[in-house]
């Protein structure tokens, strides 16, 4: 059971946002839209710069906020902001692509103890997908429901390149699971969704009771 419940925990390692905090975060304060200065420089040393287009209309901005965090922003004509490119005080990086209402469609980062990850987005941006690797080598595919956001189905490699996939229900409790071990071995396992094994191939070698 124990080498069961490993297959999954490497399966749903980025079930959770991995990078909700690096880029959830993206409304701005409202800058003034006075005029870019026409003067021509080298270097420019500023805590904040402000990118505006013809009209005054801010196109871009980019700054350290009060937390240490570098931050580039682009806004469309409309002034929504549609890319981000942050980097953490930690060393945590991320980018972030927005649709016109200001929700998230994708992101990409790296979180500051080496995970990595991308994060799809579907309607009113809700979670659709997500794909993501650990330091040690741990990788997982995620998907999820587009109306719940609740992850379904999820295919992973562990450490020792056991690979798995597994099933989830509308609850997002592990119903099926499919993996192999390391000596090749595959297994099959379905659950009452409590975790609880109602069946499985090839017969689990532990106690029925160490399966409760």
């Amino acid at each position: 059971m124990s080498a069961r419940r490993s297959f999954s925990q490497a399966v749903l390692i980025f079930t959770g946002a991995a990078f909700g905090g690096l880029l959830s975060g993206h409304i701005w304060p409202s800058v003034s839209s006075a005029s870019a200065a026409a003067r021509h420089a080298r270097t420019i040393t500023a805590e904040k710069f402000q990118m505006v287009d013809s009209s005054g209309k801010q196109r871009g901005l980019m700054r350290v906020t009060e937390n240490g965090m570098a931050v580039l922003s682009l806004n469309d004509a409309a002034g929504i902001d549609r890319a981000e490119l942050r980097v953490g005080r930690d060393g945590s990086a991320g980018l972030g692509f927005f649709d016109s209402k200001g929700s998230k469609v994708a992101i990409f980062g790296e979180a500051a103890d080496g995970r990595t990850g991308v994060r799809l987005f579907g309607k009113d941006g809700k979670q659709t997908a997500a794909f993501g690797s650990t330091a040690s080598g741990e990788s997982a595919l995620t998907l999820y429901d587009p109306n719940s956001g609740r992850a379904r189905a999820g295919l992973g490699v562990a450490i020792k390149g056991e690979p798995a996939l597994i099933l989830l229900d509308q609850s997002g409790a592990d119903r099926a699971e499919l993996s192999l071990r390391s000596d090749g071995r595959p297994g099959l396992a379905l659950t009452n969704g409590q975790g609880k094994i109602i069946a499985g191939l090839p017969e689990l070698e532990t106690s029925s009771g160490s399966n409760q």
